[in-house]
């Protein structure tokens, strides 16, 4: 229960705008309109339906806060590892092939469901609902660093800063991904809109900047190392870091797939490569055609805390798959 008396600044103020402006941040303007909308609110003793019911100086209002009712997906016993934890974060270096949200075909045994089994306890509401807050997504098959928000305050403070993108705030975010080939330069950019493919409605292409679904995306690349690098400045393939100066669905894997430079893996975007891989020498024909998914992984991810901006930053080594196909690519290249 939270009791305010209408100061003069009040006085023909919109009941949500005041609340939101005194609640900040704690409360956001559109949970504020919802708890009007549910009966929660009144002034002077009298229950507003309204959020938009002017102030008048002097009266009473008193916010009733429901306990967060019960997430919908239900916690179970995942193994997760935690790079770090407090009341308002959890960072977790997420493994290759965990779902991080419940969605169609994957209801269950998502990081969402581990993350409700491991801190239920310790979340405070997102919206009114006891869930964690994700503020971004790593594909199924996409391993590395994600933040995930435990309260409202900093599920807002997040948001704004992967919807910032790091253009004027602390966030950072680096990939690793392996590549068919090698780029014309040892850094460049991508740039090029992005909005779903017309032959398959389920994958991103790059889209005509006019289409009305067409999405600003741009990525940076620099090559870390190449593999089996030739006098013609090509090579079998090369690990390069990518960073994101927007964040959208599949972005890294469509663009370098634009540029003819696929993910190793990649059965979505570079499928055309599949002949390249079977055509590779022993061991390393193995290791490619055995790897299950697109060889990417958030290596690294920089954010300031949403209690105090303070800024923290997480790494997160190759996972042991990735690692062993760079090192067979290498193995190859050296001999």
């Amino acid at each position: 229960m939270k009791e305010l008396i209408a100061d003069a600044d009040a006085a023909g103020k919109r009941l949500d705008q005041w609340l939101a402006a005194k609640l900040a941040p704690d409360l956001s303007r559109s949970r504020i309109q919802s708890l009007i909308a549910d009966g929660q609110v009144s002034v002077d003793g009298k229950p507003v339906h309204e959020p938009k019911h002017k102030l008048r100086e002097g009266v009473t209002v008193l916010l009733e806060m429901p306990e967060p009712e019960p997430a919908e997906p239900e916690g179970e016993d995942i193994p997760l590892d935690i790079l770090y934890e407090d009341d308002d974060v959890i960072v977790v270096n997420k493994p290759a092939g965990l779902v991080v949200h419940p969605g169609n075909g994957n209801w269950t045994g998502t990081l969402v469901n581990a993350l409700i089994h491991h801190c239920g306890d310790t979340l405070s509401g997102i919206g009114g609902v006891k869930r964690p807050g994700i503020v971004h997504r790593l594909d199924k098959e996409t391993s590395g660093v994600i933040v995930v928000a435990k309260n409202d305050r900093a599920h807002r403070h997040l948001s704004a800063q992967f919807a910032d993108h790091g253009r004027t705030g602390d966030l950072e975010r680096a990939y690793l991904a392996l590549i068919w080939g090698t780029t014309d330069r040892a850094t460049g950019t991508v740039d090029a809109p992005l909005g779903r493919s017309h032959r398959d409605r389920t994958k991103q292409a790059v889209a005509h900047p006019d289409r009305e679904d067409a999405r600003h995306a741009v990525t940076h690349y620099s090559v870390i190392e190449k593999f089996g690098a030739k006098e013609d400045a090509t090579a079998l393939a090369s690990l390069i870091e990518c960073r994101l100066e927007t964040g959208r669905t599949h972005q890294i894997r469509v663009h370098m797939a634009h540029i003819g430079h696929p993910l190793v893996g990649d059965m979505e975007y570079g499928s055309a490569f599949k002949t390249k891989a079977n055509k590779l020498a022993e061991p390393l024909k193995q290791a490619v055609t055995a790897f299950p998914r697109q060889a990417l992984h958030a290596r690294l991810l920089s954010f300031a805390h949403p209690a105090n901006d303070v800024v923290m930053r997480f790494e997160a080594p190759l996972p042991e798959d990735m690692a062993e196909l760079v090192a067979a690519f290498r193995a190859h290249a050296d001999t």
